[in-house]
């Protein structure tokens, strides 16, 4: 989705070291090009989807994260095994 406008702002937030490097692996481990584009996508999703928590959000990740590992199965394979037409 492209931003509206093209003037940016710069914002600074304060987290833990810890915190921090938890976010670097994150946007580098999703192949994102910077820190400051992860960062941007995420508030936004927050902005345009506020009907999800953070539960929600977990899950959606963590799915991500399975797709692109593997190890999820697509609907026609699991019904296959089943003999599930």
């Amino acid at each position: 989705m492209a931003e509206t406008g093209t003037e940016k702002t710069t914002v600074n937030i304060r987290m833990t070291e810890t915190f921090l490097e938890d976010v670097d692996d994150t946007w580098t481990e999703l192949g994102y090009n910077s820190r400051s584009e992860f960062v941007r996508d995420v508030l936004r999703d927050a902005v345009k989807h506020p009907e999800f928590n953070r539960a929600d959000w977990k899950a959606i990740a963590a799915g991500e994260v399975e797709i692109r590992d593997g190890s999820t199965h697509a609907s026609a394979d699991v019904k296959a095994a089943f003999d599930v037409e």
